[in-house]
């Protein structure tokens, strides 16, 4: 049996190499990640030519001895670790933008496989809505023919032709429903809107043993987004302590030569000039608020990163609950009330024939069969869209997750 796996791994290569979400996301942490390095770089030098000293009734360089032509040369120092700080203050912050982009690929993927099992389910309903039409459409000639010779009611052939009639209006919703569904997956694999994707493989039930509190510690390790928080933390840290050495002073070195004009009297000699600039932090005030702001940051990171854990946490046990109740109806489906149904059918059909039951057991027979088989495939698609959202939640790597549909657990088959 070909399963659905086989083409769901090209359409996540295809997701994860043109979804536009995801490129977006990936430029704009290679932004952040180009702003490292000049954070942690000094402060261009300052060069200052200036023409001091110029007596205005006459601009002559030799009237007096203070004019001059000044070269300067000027390098700011920030505070010994300032630098260090400004850039993990901007490491941190190309990190959280790094984990942003591969928390995009997760919920991108998850999109996708969210879609394709909305699909499968769609196609699967849609042939057997076909299916059972043309089931109903051999019993109406049946109650025709038993009608037209006396063996049957009009109203039997009424009945199924309604019946018939909300067959045929479920198909048409159905078919709108694929879509609907087949332009998401356009929008994730960013395909003109019109691209069409034909009928999609076979799916099973996807062996997976993980447990639901080794889900959650899973989601601590590969989860981006508590990385990104974690670093959204650090971030906050840094800048703390880079705002107390803001109450330490910056140092600017200069150094300056005069070019004096050989005819003065003194026979024009140069000056040379050397210095320091210190810069006094003497307002507290505003210094004192950035180091609050710096901790009320880190005060919302830890709340954030708690609330994010917690909605992991709740949102794989929702989805790890409709998991286990999707498996064991597909189970129960497969295993018990589609064949049972599928036998009802086959025998009310046999005894309507040769007159031993009515029509309505016949039609309720076939009715009652066409919807176990929607429910199947319902569980089908829910099951692997739950586990879609887990691996989602917990950042599973799919490789991780047992590929064969071959299992000695029947219940995993």
């Amino acid at each position: 049996m070909v399963f659905a796996e086989n083409l769901l791994p090209e359409l996540v290569a295809e997701a994860l190499a043109r979804n536009p979400e995801i490129r977006a996301a990936e430029a704009r942490w290679r932004m952040f990640e180009h702003k490292v390095l000049p954070s942690r770089s000094l402060n261009d030098p300052q060069l200052t030519i200036a023409f001091s000293n110029y007596p205005v009734d006459s601009f002559n360089a030799d009237d007096t001895p203070m004019t001059g032509n000044d070269v300067k040369i000027a390098q700011k120092f920030p505070y010994p670790g300032k630098l260090g700080l400004k850039g993990e203050v901007a490491e941190t912050e190309a990190e959280w933008y790094r984990a942003a982009y591969e928390e995009t690929r997760l919920k991108v993927r998850f999109g996708l496989k969210d879609v394709y099992y909305r699909l499968f389910q769609q196609d699967k309903a849609i042939a057997i809505v076909e299916k059972n039409l043309r089931l109903l459409d051999d019993t109406i000639r049946l109650a025709e023919t038993r009608y037209e010779v006396g063996q049957g009611l009009q109203q039997d052939v009424l009945k199924a032709q309604v019946e018939r009639s909300k067959l045929m209006d479920s198909l048409f919703t159905l078919r709108q429903g694929r879509e609907e569904a087949l332009a998401a997956l356009n929008a994730i694999l960013d395909r003109p809107a019109g691209s069409s994707q034909s009928g999609l493989p076979e799916a099973g039930l996807t062996p997976f043993d993980f447990t639901l509190a080794g889900l959650q510690e899973q989601a601590e390790e590969s989860r981006p987004m508590f990385a990104a928080y974690r670093s959204l933390l650090e971030r906050f840290e840094a800048k703390e302590k880079l705002a107390r050495l803001d109450y330490k002073p910056d140092l600017t070195v200069f150094a300056g030569y005069r070019f004096r004009d050989d005819g003065l009297a003194d026979g024009g000699t140069d000056f040379a000039s050397a210095g320091v600039t210190i810069n006094l932090p003497i307002f507290g005030e505003k210094r004192s608020e950035a180091v609050a702001e710096a901790r009320a940051g880190s005060r919302m990171a830890r709340r954030q990163l708690e609330d994010f854990r917690g909605k992991v946490a709740a949102n794989l046990h929702s989805a790890f609950a409709r998991k286990e109740r999707s498996r064991d109806q597909a189970m129960l489906y497969k295993t018990g009330l589609v064949p049972q149904a599928s036998q009802a059918f086959q025998a009310s059909m046999s005894a309507y024939q040769v007159g031993k039951v009515d029509f309505l057991n016949v039609l309720n027979s076939l009715l009652g069969l066409y919807r176990y088989e929607i429910d199947y495939f319902r569980a089908v698609a829910e099951y692997q869209r739950s586990l879609a959202r887990i691996e989602y939640e917990a950042g599973l790597n799919r490789a991780r997750i047992q590929q064969s549909y071959q299992n000695n657990d029947p219940k995993e088959r």
